[in-house]
């Protein structure tokens, strides 16, 4: 007995494949909000960064936070040897423009010069 279904047609064979083509495309992308940055930075003042992925600081990521949370450190068999953390250098990026701070010199803080409350 043939199929009348239209699932079974070309057309919708294509559009399913498609679809599953896409939604892989957006799970996959690499510059995603959960993927890595065009250009890794840290902001030098204002804003602290949401999300960066573990491999944006550190060359090994995996073994520093293994070491961090004392995994395989009670292995008598055979011991880890000392982890070298191999860190990279991340820029720092401007947002907006300070004013430059002046401060006294010599800095004096003199006590008592807060209003007194009333009350």
């Amino acid at each position: 007995m043939a199929s009348t279904r239209n699932k079974n047609t070309f057309g919708n064979y294509y559009l399913q494949q498609r679809s599953f083509d896409l939604a892989k495309k957006y799970n996959t992308y690499q510059n995603s909000q959960y993927g890595q940055a065009f250009t890794p930075a840290l902001p030098s003042v204002g804003i602290t960064p949401s999300h960066m992925p573990n491999n944006t600081l550190s060359q090994n990521p995996t073994e520093i936070e293994s070491s961090l949370f004392g995994i395989n450190s009670t292995n008598l068999v055979a011991p880890r040897a000392p982890l070298k953390a191999e860190l990279k250098s991340v820029p720092t990026v401007s947002y907006f423009d300070r004013l430059p701070v002046f401060m006294p010199n010599p800095l004096v803080i003199e006590d008592k010069q807060r209003p007194f409350p009333i009350g």
